[in-house]
């Protein structure tokens, strides 16, 4: 099991791995839209999201993996409404490549996020 940390994306905020790779794979801790210098990008949906897959490619990039190698996604949103918003910025961000995908809308998330995502990807 290796542990996989980078400082281009947000150090974690918690006792928890950027990422954790093993197996050939490599599981993604929840992103939201923190900046790598740990400020909150607090702007609206699309913002949000677009900061989110920033993070997470460079997650996955220091895993030598990238969002064309995703598997599986799960998707929390603090309001269902956002979800058309969110998914334009999803389907830019995956072009062709569709992952399996689990939406969720949850109560609240971390920094009053909008949204957050985790994956799961080949290493």
């Amino acid at each position: 099991m290796q542990i996989i940390s980078t400082p281009t994306a947000p150090q974690a905020i918690g006792p928890y791995s950027q990422a954790i790779k093993i197996n050939g794979l490599v599981y993604t801790s929840g992103q939201v839209a923190l900046k790598p210098d740990g400020s909150f990008n607090d702007g609206d949906i699309a913002v949000q999201t677009t900061q989110v897959f920033e993070n997470l490619s460079e997650v996955l990039k220091a895993a030598g993996s990238g969002l064309e190698k995703v598997l599986k996604t799960t998707v929390f949103l603090s309001d269902m409404d956002n979800f058309a918003a969110m998914n334009e910025v999803y389907a830019k961000n995956f072009g062709e490549h569709k992952p399996a995908r689990s939406t969720v809308a949850v109560k609240t998330l971390p920094k009053n996020a909008l949204v957050e995502i985790e994956c799961i990807a080949l290493a």
